[in-house]
């Protein structure tokens, strides 16, 4: 059985490893070596995390899969959820995680019977806890939403502030001729940043001959 630890963080603004610490505090204090750690700048809200199924993955069954709060594993809606917990199920991985006290004896084998009947109170625990993670995720979003449509009613909103240090590299980039996929694999920018910044680009060029 081995242990394996997952951080997460929704933006690269973010700490994805602040919870390190506690996670292997938890480890420590139980007997438990973590194998390996697992860290990603990704939102919650989506399956697309390559380090969490990179752990999947890597896992074996009755492995345990460490987190420090059951929102850093999903965020998902139910029906990205039940992917995700079939993935885990399928790979007979055990969640264990720091704000869900019932997981804590999953991180101790014992019989078969004793191990299926925490397995099935934990599964609904986890059920229970990403539905509430999703249900915040979106409260915050709907909140976030009325105060800029608030915002803009007032002649407040100006959005977010432009990264002039960062669009200013991908300028300078793109004018050396790389390709749009280096660009976005050095600087994390998105496809449409990208491309607003070449159409500005080709403005200026435009405009100055």
């Amino acid at each position: 059985m081995h242990t394996r630890a997952y951080l997460r963080a929704s933006t690269k603004e973010q700490d994805a490893n602040r919870a390190r610490e506690d996670l292997q505090s938890f480890a420590n204090d139980r007997g438990l070596k973590v194998a390996s750690w697992y860290v990603e700048n990704e939102s919650g809200a989506s399956l697309a995390r390559p380090e969490l199924f990179r752990l999947l993955s890597d896992c074996h069954p009755g492995d345990i899969l460490l987190v420090e709060q059951v929102d850093r594993l999903s965020r998902l809606d139910a029906d990205g959820w039940s992917k995700l917990k079939a993935e885990i199920t399928a790979k007979r991985v055990r969640v264990v995680a720091l704000d869900l006290p019932t997981s804590y004896q999953l991180a101790n084998s014992g019989d078969d019977f004793t191990s299926r009947m925490l397995d099935a109170i934990n599964g609904m625990m986890l059920d229970m806890l990403a539905a509430i993670a999703r249900k915040d995720y979106e409260d915050r979003r709907r909140r976030q939403r009325q105060g800029i449509d608030a915002a803009k009613a007032d002649g407040r909103y100006r959005g977010r502030p432009e990264d002039t240090k960062r669009n200013d590299a991908i300028i300078s980039m793109l004018n050396s001729g790389q390709s749009w996929n280096s660009i976005v694999s050095a600087t994390g920018c998105s496809r449409s940043t990208l491309s607003r910044l070449a159409k500005r680009t080709a403005q200026v060029m435009s405009a100055s001959s």
